[in-house]
């Protein structure tokens, strides 16, 4: 028997050799819209950090740099049972932590109930009862027999709000695909507050708070190096942690100059103006076509909830208008918007045959599309010019807030679903930072993505058990029932 060495792992390099010259003029076409230069990726940041800054001023700006009121990280030393409740893009999640006396430690008890897709169309009554609904049977299953009363809850709603207090939060604007009639400008809690106590549910919100800010705080409890969170999903955001005296539109409450208060950026509304971002047709016809036009440019360019449309709007075009693909197809399946989300441009980029037979097969069984070599070497390059363009322009946020701040080394602590598991994307990220930010080649790179904490059930808890402790101390800034969170210190 021949002895063939160790077994390689399959790759996919890729071949164009064998692609007609009409593609490969689309495919170079292609790369020029999408493909971002370094000097490109320098100049958004350097637009990023001026709208950074005037989001933080009195008359605001695109990028809406909510405070949080959460004022501080966790010492490790915070103890006690939280519930939490993440309401995300996708599904419902029920938690209950318990921090025990362990400095960074946590238990956590979860359900998952999926967000019904009626319901991110429907009425706010509904939405509100549902979620009660959902809690109501994780508390009765997980405590049968017990009176609880006044638990403190972190509720993790992922939405732009404006906070005048960490208890309160009135809703901007609808993100994530939602637009639930009857929510958009008034607060959230007393409403969700109203149907859990039609329950007979004797729980009270201490903390309204967004996923990126609980993934700053989560993490940074595990790891003291972590100074940014950051959420690559459905939507994208990041945290970080301002001094009051950075904040000119919260100076009007006298706070100390050096205290700490998360800003919550919302920064998926980057660049609304079309100033700086390099916009390709396809782009435009998202915004056009989107609940929200004019809204939300930056997360339209590199969420995961527009990723599969943009491929797909691409693929179609290439069809209808320039003939150079499909031939004589039926691609009706084709032409339903959002038919095709971030994880099937994730399966033609891991696609390790040469042949592309994966991706032959995929696009035989979801779309009925018996597609040639050349048309799948094709859809690989696009799928991969997307995921590149999306991670290399995600790293602009993060670069804008080091040179905000001044940062010259930390983690930054990242989460979500095109983070975890879209191909390359970290990789990606990092070399668009070393680009941006001119790090010294050879050298550990002083600025690292990494996978984050809990920030949405653990973070939650963490926020919540931060809010009580700074009562108990005294600090009642940004709190607005005052009362319900004296009966929690004394509980």
């Amino acid at each position: 028997m021949v002895g063939l060495g160790p077994k390689r792992k399959p790759s996919r390099k890729g071949s164009l050799a064998d692609v007609p010259k009409n593609l490969l003029d689309e495919i170079e076409n292609l790369e020029n819209q999408f493909i971002v230069s370094g000097d490109k990726l320098k100049e958004i940041t350097n637009h990023f950090v001026k709208e950074l800054e005037k989001g933080l001023s009195k008359g605001g700006g695109n990028i809406p740099m909510n405070p949080t009121w959460v004022m501080g990280y966790p010492d490790g030393n915070e103890t006690g049972t939280f519930l939490a409740l993440d309401m995300g893009g996708t599904n419902l999640r029920v938690c209950e932590i318990i921090l025990p006396e362990e400095q960074g430690e946590f238990d956590i008890i979860q359900s998952k109930y999926r967000l019904p897709e009626e319901l991110k169309t429907g009425h706010a009554d509904e939405l509100w009862e549902y979620i009660a609904d959902c809690l109501q049977q994780f508390v009765e299953y997980h405590h049968e027999e017990e009176d609880l009363q006044n638990v403190p809850l972190g509720f993790t709603f992922s939405y732009p709000c404006t906070q005048d207090y960490i208890d309160h939060g009135v809703l901007q604007r609808w993100t994530k695909g939602f637009d639930i009639d009857g929510v958009e400008g008034k607060d959230v809690i007393p409403p969700f507050e109203d149907a859990l106590k039609k329950r007979g549910l004797s729980i009270k919100v201490a903390a309204l708070i967004n996923d990126t800010t609980g993934t700053l705080i989560a993490s940074h409890y595990t790891d003291p190096a972590m100074q940014i969170g950051c959420i690559f999903g459905t939507g994208c955001n990041a945290a970080y942690m301002e001094t009051a005296d950075c904040v000119p539109k919260i100076e009007h409450y006298g706070l100390p100059p050096d205290m700490p208060i998360a800003i919550n950026c919302e920064y998926g509304s980057f660049d609304n103006e079309h100033v700086v971002l390099p916009l390709t047709k396809y782009d435009h016809i998202i915004d056009e076509e989107s609940p929200r036009p004019g809204q939300q440019a930056f997360e339209k360019m590199i969420a995961g909830l527009y990723l599969g449309e943009i491929f797909r709007l691409v693929v179609v075009d290439l069809h209808e208008n320039k003939n150079l693909i499909f031939e004589n197809q039926d691609i009706s399946k084709l032409k339903k918007p959002y038919t095709l989300d971030a994880s099937f441009l994730s399966f033609i980029e891991e696609d390790p045959f040469e042949n592309l037979r994966d991706t032959h097969d995929m696009f035989q069984s979801r779309l009925n599309i018996t597609a040639t070599k050349p048309e799948l070497e094709l859809c690989r390059r696009l799928s991969e010019l997307i995921g590149v363009r999306a991670a290399r322009l995600s790293a602009c946020g993060v670069a804008a807030i080091c040179k905000k701040k001044k940062i010259e080394s930390c983690h930054v602590g990242a989460d979500g679903s095109v983070f975890n598991k879209y191909p390359h994307f970290k990789a990606r990220g990092a070399q668009a930072l070393r680009e941006i930010l001119d790090w010294q080649k050879g050298k550990r790179d002083p600025v690292t993505l990494s996978s984050a904490e809990d920030g949405s059930g653990v973070g939650a808890a963490l926020i919540a058990a931060l809010t009580i402790k700074r009562v108990e101390n005294g600090n009642l800034v940004g709190i607005r029932d005052k009362d319900a969170f004296l009966q929690m210190v004394e509980k």
